[in-house]
């Protein structure tokens, strides 16, 4: 009989001896059986074999089920005064170069849904979300003011007015805020056809507003209602834009349509896009108006309304935002993510870092 030590040992703590009695008798084979009876088996040999094929942890139909369910949507796009690209979408919000397509960074915001972008006098991006408004510093990447007592924290729209005052439209009304002191100065709640779906800024420095029912102009020193059309075609105004020579384009789920700045009468209607659900306008430093709609994305001759083309290859044909002249391209955010469109041979080439599976 003979005393050996038995060293025991458990993940994450120290070996424990431990002294045990055995007694070992040698076998013929030469291999020492422990005392208590149990024989020992000379060491097996084992054929070498090529592991089991491996299975993917995300099995095809599965990953294709959860790439269908992450929202790729480009709702909002603004151009700085440093000559990059802000791109809000459904995933967040990312400031990209628009010469190379190169993401130069990404913020982290409270709520990745964004609706609106604005650029103020002194640089800074003012992003609008479903949950709200917050100001992001393009010197640091980093946000410096949010959570505003708004009409609503659904924010729609967003607009910088002559002084410098940021107009936030929201699906309740209206709030105009001081970007400098980040406070708000005033709300219009009973704003006439209740959402601010859309703003622009006309010659005189007044404030017209898409809503849920036509158009309304604000003055932008008192914030009352100076002007109302609900004779508009189609009824709820989707996009507004400012012309070359000062009139008022609407974009409607019945087509575009011009109105005059001052008295808010309808001039006249593109025949060509009657019918058609139009959700961006933009014009380009030709003057020609790039037209986003539910089925494409066509350029306008807007003096004779003429249909110059229709541009393919987007990631979607459901445009939801446009920023032209930046990085000399037609920047575009589509249902399905972000492209860009050649203004030499109107081709569109989709941003690998924001595009979903192709439409």
């Amino acid at each position: 009989m003979s005393v050996s030590c038995l060293w025991l040992g458990w993940p994450g703590q120290e070996p424990v001896k431990s002294a045990i009695a055995t007694s070992f008798s040698p076998t013929r084979s030469g291999v020492f059986d422990i005392a208590q009876g149990i024989p020992a088996e000379p060491p097996s040999s084992y054929e070498v074999s090529p592991p089991p094929p491996r299975r993917e942890p995300l099995p095809p139909q599965r990953y294709l089920e959860e790439q269908q369910q992450i929202d790729y949507r480009v709702g909002a796009l603004q151009a700085d005064y440093t000559g990059s690209l802000w791109v809000g979408s459904w995933q967040g919000l990312a400031r990209i170069d628009p010469n190379t397509g190169i993401v130069q960074a990404r913020v982290t915001l409270p709520d990745t849904v964004i609706s609106a972008m604005a650029q103020d006098r002194v640089g800074r991006v003012w992003i609008g979300t479903y949950s709200g408004l917050s100001r992001v510093d393009p010197r640091s990447n980093e946000i410096t003011a949010q959570n505003f007592f708004l009409p609503s924290n659904r924010i729609l729209s967003l607009q910088i007015d002559d002084r410098g005052f940021l107009w936030v439209g929201t699906d309740r009304g209206l709030g105009m805020i001081s970007p400098d002191r980040g406070l708000l100065m005033t709300t219009l709640q009973d704003l006439p056809g209740v959402s601010a779906n859309a703003l622009a800024l006309d010659r005189d420095g007044q404030l017209w507003v898409g809503t849920l029912d036509g158009i309304v102009r604000i003055n932008t020193a008192s914030a009352f209602p100076m002007v109302r059309n609900t004779e508009v075609p189609g009824d709820v105004v989707q996009a507004l834009t400012l012309g070359p020579q000062g009139r008022l384009w609407a974009g409607t789920p019945d087509g575009v349509f011009v109105f005059d700045p001052r008295s808010g009468r309808l001039l006249r209607a593109v025949t060509q896009l009657r019918g058609r659900n139009v959700t961006a306008l933009g014009f380009d430093s030709t003057t020609s108006l790039w037209v986003g709609t539910q089925d494409g994305l066509l350029k306008l001759n807007p003096y004779n309304g003429a249909i110059i083309g229709q541009v393919p290859g987007l990631p979607s044909s459901y445009v939801l935002s446009l920023s032209p002249d930046t990085g000399n391209k037609l920047w575009v955010g589509t249902r399905q993510g972000l492209a860009w469109v050649s203004l030499f041979t109107g081709e569109a080439r989709s941003h690998g870092a924001f595009v979903g599976p192709i439409e």
